[in-house]
């Protein structure tokens, strides 16, 4: 499996495929690397505004109010599915829709642990570790060893701790890396046995049920503000629904391999983000470090031998 495929696995907008056909219209008439820039910036304010609210609440409190939104959200989308959900599916199946709501939670979890303790740009950066590490260790070409020496290059000068990065940050963020690389191939698992994104429906649920626990017992009383709320919400509708629109109807149009090398700028746009919302100033050792990553994405997925189609959910 090459970078790209690996992106139309993780990437946000496998889900979203049937529901979005009204938007259709309107979103054929913008190109498709405009699309998939919009929603990596949608991804990455919601971020933003979700390490703001640190302050106001706990991380913990802030990714359960985030998977709260789109189980809701994907909740009341497909309920019908849902109601039959024994009917329809196996044990099996529902195990593997539960483990992939219980790595959705432990994902998000670690990455907001993260996020807490290094700036956007550099959790990000090794947060990606993730997809790329399932595309490099499927590879079985040489030249995708360098874009792993590349990689490892990357996360070694980040790793060194000075400025705002810590090596505890840094851990959190290899966990999310893991989870993610875990919830590329549970997606497509579950993704061949539930229709639509009834299956992420499912895990959404899973991972707001473990995460509510936890979330009110680091927040407490302070998930009754209002406010708090409200902004909330709007990460996880700036995290979720806007992106996994946009990247869809851009993967309508474009090769899988393509969107893999659009979406290895994340990182970048991550930084940039970090630094015009958040102040967070990086050294230049730390957009090294940044750049050596995007390399090596972009690497593995230009010079894949065959273009995967992005993969139906």
């Amino acid at each position: 499996m090459a970078l790209a495929d690996a992106q139309g696995s993780y990437g946000r907008a496998g889900w979203f495929r049937t529901r979005t056909g009204a938007l259709r219209p309107s979103l054929g008439s913008v190109p498709p690397p405009a699309l998939i820039l919009l929603g990596i910036v949608s991804v990455q304010v919601g971020a933003g505004l979700a390490k703001n609210l640190f302050a106001r609440s706990s991380p913990d409190a802030v990714v359960m109010m985030r998977l709260l939104t789109s189980a809701v959200v994907l909740g009341v989308a497909y309920r019908s599915s849902l109601r039959g959900l024994r009917r329809l599916h196996s044990w099996r199946d529902i195990g593997v829709a539960v483990l992939f709501g219980l790595t959705l939670a432990g994902m998000n979890a670690c990455f907001y642990q993260a996020l807490a303790r290094l700036p956007l740009g550099i959790a990000v950066t090794v947060e990606f570790l993730g997809p790329l590490s399932v595309s490099i260790l499927a590879s079985r070409r040489r030249l995708d060893l360098l874009w792993a020496l590349l990689a490892l290059g990357g996360v070694t000068l980040l790793a060194r701790g000075d400025g705002d990065v810590t090596l505890t940050g840094v851990a959190f963020a290899l966990l999310a890396a893991a989870g993610w690389a875990c919830y590329i191939l549970l997606s497509g698992a579950t993704g061949r046995r539930f229709s639509g994104s009834s299956g992420l429906a499912v895990a959404s649920i899973v991972g707001a049920v473990v995460m509510l626990p936890v979330g009110v017992g680091t927040a407490g009383a302070k998930l009754l503000d209002p406010e708090l709320l409200l902004v909330a919400a709007g990460v996880g509708l700036l995290s979720s629904v806007i992106p996994y629109t946009l990247e869809l109807e851009a993967l309508r149009r474009i090769s899988a391999r393509l969107f893999g090398i659009l979406m290895s700028i994340e990182p970048a746009v991550a930084a940039v983000v970090g630094l015009v919302f958040l102040g967070e100033m990086l050294y230049w050792r730390e957009w090294l470090a940044i750049g050596l990553v995007i390399t090596a994405c972009v690497g593995a997925t230009r010079f894949q031998q065959s273009p995967p189609e992005a993969p139906e959910a």
